[in-house]
């Protein structure tokens, strides 16, 4: 009998792992066997994360990749992985790596070489960037600053309820680093977008999105034209940054599973 094909989903800042618990119980439905293990340092639950902020700081981009090809090489098969935010990055670089059979990677961070900063992605971060010793220290959200970064596309009270359920502070040095990643030759934002030999990459956006503007994605996608390999874009034109977690996050699964369906990815239907 063949073992269920793994899933590893990777979150990004300010949001728990925990947050990808409905997503697991589809894909687990499904037939797949999925995970999503959090980052270095992150606590078990929402309210340990709330409560030990310094466990989270000072965690950089290479950091969490290391941490999850730890994962990996610890699988008996090449995981399908599944990023939202600085979590698609990741997820980008670990299937560069070739350490995944495939990657969707929703509402992806900035990676190296991706040009264009959209007004709305600066004000996002700006409670990271207004002090530069954030880089070294774990970073909160208020209810205010999460509406217009990931709930702007919600009503006030969804977004306020998810913000209670889900955020956790977040460390400052990835943005930082992804910040500079032009500027730096060795950056570790920087993503093996030639490699012809990976698994298919699908890129997700959410079209209102204020966090990773639609424009950023189509960037990215710009950057995987000297590879072969499959590289798919799919837009959500209503949604903004919460898109994994809102009222609408079925929708955003389900076309994932259906993508990856038509990868011949996973146990069929």
């Amino acid at each position: 009998m063949t073992s269920p094909t793994p899933v590893l989903f990777i979150h990004g800042l300010w949001l728990h792992s925990a947050s990808w618990q409905p997503w697991i119980d589809l894909f687990q439905g499904e037939g797949f066997a999925p995970s999503a293990p959090g980052w270095p340092g992150d606590p078990d639950t929402v309210e340990e994360s709330r409560q030990n902020p310094e466990s989270i700081a000072d965690h950089g981009i290479d950091d969490v990749v290391e941490h999850y090809a730890a994962i990996i090489r610890d699988m008996d098969t090449l995981p399908i992985l599944i990023g939202h935010s600085f979590g698609g990055m990741i997820a980008q670089k670990l299937l560069g790596q070739d350490l995944a059979a495939a990657a969707v990677a929703i509402d992806a961070a900035q990676i190296k070489g991706v040009l264009p900063l959209p007004l709305s992605a600066l004000r996002s971060t700006l409670p990271v960037f207004k002090n530069p010793a954030n880089k070294h220290r774990a970073v909160s959200l208020t209810a205010e600053q999460f509406r217009f970064a990931f709930g702007n596309a919600l009503t006030e009270e969804e977004s306020d309820a998810l913000y209670e359920r889900w955020t956790i502070p977040a460390p400052g040095k990835p943005l930082f680093e992804a910040a500079a990643a032009n500027f730096n030759p060795h950056s570790p934002a920087k993503v093996d977008t030639a490699n012809v030999g990976r698994g298919p990459l699908l890129l997700m956006s959410g079209g209102k999105d204020h966090t990773v503007p639609e424009t950023v994605t189509r960037a990215t996608l710009k950057q995987y034209r000297h590879s072969e390999a499959v590289t798919d874009f799919m837009t959500f034109p209503d949604r903004g940054h919460s898109l994994t977690i809102d009222g609408g996050w079925r929708e955003v699964a389900d076309e994932a599973l259906a993508w990856l369906r038509r990868q011949s990815l996973g146990t069929p239907a």
